[in-house]
């Protein structure tokens, strides 16, 4: 958001979330809500590619995962983009603060459990003899570690969880979309992931399907302002690829902290709205 493109989420981890202030925009040139987030999605489409092409080494490493994630995520899209159409906006906005806190402080709790995953990773290589000289040698080998894709070999109930949560935020994003990387950064975590520009690039990737689907049915059904959505689409380009570059620049450490800064700040936007809307 504030010069991000759209899904969460944004930076890291707020591209959509980016739709908020460019909602308001429209509505205050009388543009009916729905219309006003219909426009939006189809307009910040161009930046999430853009921000996806950004972390292209990290999703071609992490080509398993997309497999698993991506039929959730287009079947949710489609079902949340159908019902933005049909019915009032109003009950699932009221959600969207919570939604976002709760994801939020989930990607918080994720964080420190991956550090105690480490340290503890760590100490066990450390305590073997024929790895007592690598231990020595370097400091870097959790990092390392870090970088690899995690294993899918995870039991069936876990992938079960998250391809089920998968599917809820897609239909979220597809109404809605609000924080929906947050959400998406939370699920990764879930399943093991810890490097957050690998899960920003499958994040990326998963919210471009969501958007995607959803923007087709929008300009189906004729639901998109063009000329509004064509002047945010040049903005979107630049913020969705400089934010993913922005991000590997800063570092690990800070773009987590980028992640919670932010959600906490979209927390309150929305909390704001609600309040401000009643």
């Amino acid at each position: 958001m504030f010069g991000f493109t759209r899904q969460d989420d944004e930076n890291p981890s707020v591209r959509r979330t980016a739709v908020i202030p460019r909602i308001e925009v429209l509505e205050a040139r009388e543009t009916p809500a729905i219309i006003a987030n219909a426009t939006s999605t189809v307009a910040l489409l161009p930046g999430a590619a853009a921000s996806m092409a950004g972390y292209g080494r990290e999703v071609a490493t992490h080509k398993e995962w997309l497999k698993t994630l991506l039929l959730p995520s287009i079947i949710g899209g489609g079902i949340g983009s159908f019902l933005l159409l049909r019915t009032p906006e109003k009950t699932f906005a009221n959600l969207a603060p919570l939604l976002v806190l709760f994801a939020t402080l989930l990607f918080i709790w994720q964080g420190v459990l991956s550090r105690r995953r480490a340290r503890r990773s760590s100490a066990a290589r450390a305590d073997r003899p024929l790895a007592a000289a690598a231990a020595a040698a370097g400091a870097g080998t959790a990092t390392a570690a870090e970088d690899d894709p995690p294993s899918l070999g995870l039991s069936h109930g876990r992938w079960l969880t998250a391809v089920l949560f998968q599917f809820a935020i897609s239909i979220y994003g597809g109404y809605f979309g609000a924080a929906i990387g947050i959400l998406m950064l939370a699920v990764l975590g879930f399943l093991g992931l810890t490097n957050i520009f690998a899960m920003n690039g499958l994040k990326n990737f998963f919210g471009f399907c969501i958007n995607g689907v959803a923007a087709a049915y929008f300009i189906l059904r004729g639901a998109v302002v063009w000329p509004v959505a064509l002047l945010m689409m040049a903005g979107s380009i630049a913020g969705g690829y400089g934010g993913a570059r922005l991000a590997q620049v800063i570092g690990k450490e800070k773009a987590r902290a980028a992640v919670v800064v932010i959600g906490f700040v979209v927390t309150a936007i929305l909390f704001w709205q609600r309040v401000r809307s009643r």
